[in-house]
């Protein structure tokens, strides 16, 4: 990150542009000069800050799970004073909410780089702080379960997402439906005595 305002500035904008491009091209179909023009910048001034285009993924992906962390952190600080179809419904509109802040993460996830590193990190991160939710809602139950059913939400959260976004096949009831699945699926593995 450079040191001085401008210069922060300068990546902002080039981190924005670069989440627009990704988003609506691709990861593979993305360039570099794709990124500048789309920013405003001169292309020099991108390779200034980002040498190619894996670093640039990997700084705003580094971004905007940052913001999903603080959305997991706030949601955890909530789970243990609301019921379980809250806890769920949180959960599993999360990325829908949040996707104007982070439209470019669910694509790089996906993405086919050599920075496989930072989105193996980026997954546990993310099922971390869900299981940390769960697990303060529903102390009884093992961490390594509480894992488990956020790996299962975590799926919920993506197919929730598609379906909104228009990515995966929908009806006009299907995320109300899937909603309600979210629901149950955690009060039935939520409860004081977990079914197994």
């Amino acid at each position: 990150m450079p040191q001085r305002a401008d210069g922060r500035q300068r990546v902002a904008e080039i981190l924005n542009a670069a989440a627009q491009v990704f988003e609506q091209r691709g990861y593979d179909a993305t360039t570099m000069a794709e990124i500048a023009t789309t920013a405003g910048a001169r292309i020099g001034s991108l390779y200034r800050f980002f040498p190619n285009k894996e670093s640039v993924a990997e700084a705003l992906m580094t971004q905007q799970m940052t913001i999903l962390h603080e959305e997991y952190a706030a949601i955890q600080h909530r789970a243990d004073t609301i019921g379980t179809p809250e806890l769920a419904d949180l959960l599993v509109d999360l990325l829908v909410t949040h996707y104007p802040r982070i439209n470019a993460l669910p694509i790089l996830m996906d993405a086919h780089t050599n920075r496989t590193e930072i989105r193996r990190h980026s997954r546990a991160l993310a099922l971390a702080g869900i299981a940390a939710a769960i697990g303060k809602h529903a102390p009884h139950i093992s961490t390594a379960q509480a894992v488990d059913i956020a790996a299962v939400v975590a799926n919920n959260m993506k197919t929730m997402l598609g379906m909104t976004n228009g990515s995966l096949p929908t009806s006009n009831g299907a995320s109300d439906e899937l909603r309600f699945m979210n629901r149950l699926y955690l009060l039935s593995r939520l409860k004081a005595a977990p079914i197994e």
